[in-house]
């Protein structure tokens, strides 16, 4: 019950280009984009390589998610500087990149009584009518928010790195420990 494989499964990442992107030139330049600005103020743009989403901003504020690491968060964001570039839109920073948020999947390796979970613990969420997992917010210094099924998989997101990741499932497998959550294998 000590250790559980984690693997990340998107970051999403923020910044601001300091620069005004003109967002009709850019869907008309640019491919895999979508623009409705009677629906969302915002372009999408999607790119395979790396694979990730943006939501580009006409202040020049640009939101990335998709990716799995920060530095694939990092690349795709040097690459969206590089498509601007050829249709003539310059960025001259290097963007300060902020991370929002870390998810990230895991399995705990136990089968769960979510029923128990709801009973026993505070913050938590649990409507199995609606929804087959159980939702729980871990009061540390991570902040993280968890999706719990019965079959000890979980989904941890609220993060802002790879080691609040690590450090709020350990954190959780505590929280098991001392309310006597056990798996009922």
């Amino acid at each position: 019950m000590d250790t559980a494989v984690t693997k990340i499964v998107n970051i999403v990442i923020s910044t601001s280009l300091d620069h005004k992107i003109p967002l009709e030139r850019l869907i008309m330049d640019l491919p895999n984009t979508e623009y409705n600005p009677e629906q969302f103020p915002g372009l999408i743009m999607k790119t395979k390589d790396p694979k990730a989403s943006f939501l580009i901003f006409s202040s020049g504020k640009v939101v990335c998610t998709g990716t799995k690491s920060l530095e694939e968060a990092e690349y795709a964001l040097e690459r969206l500087i590089e498509y601007m570039k050829k249709v003539d839109i310059t960025i001259t920073i290097k963007p300060k990149i902020r991370v929002e948020n870390v998810v990230a999947s895991s399995d705990i390796d136990m089968k769960l009584d979510l029923n128990e979970i709801a009973i026993k613990l505070t913050n938590v969420e649990y409507e199995p009518e609606q929804f087959p997992g159980l939702v729980f917010k871990i009061n540390d210094e991570t902040k993280a928010t968890f999706l719990i099924f019965g079959n000890g998989k979980i989904v941890c997101t609220g993060t802002k790195s790879d080691k609040d990741v690590h450090v709020a499932i350990k954190n959780l497998l505590q929280v098991f420990k001392r309310y006597n959550i056990k798996s009922y294998k």
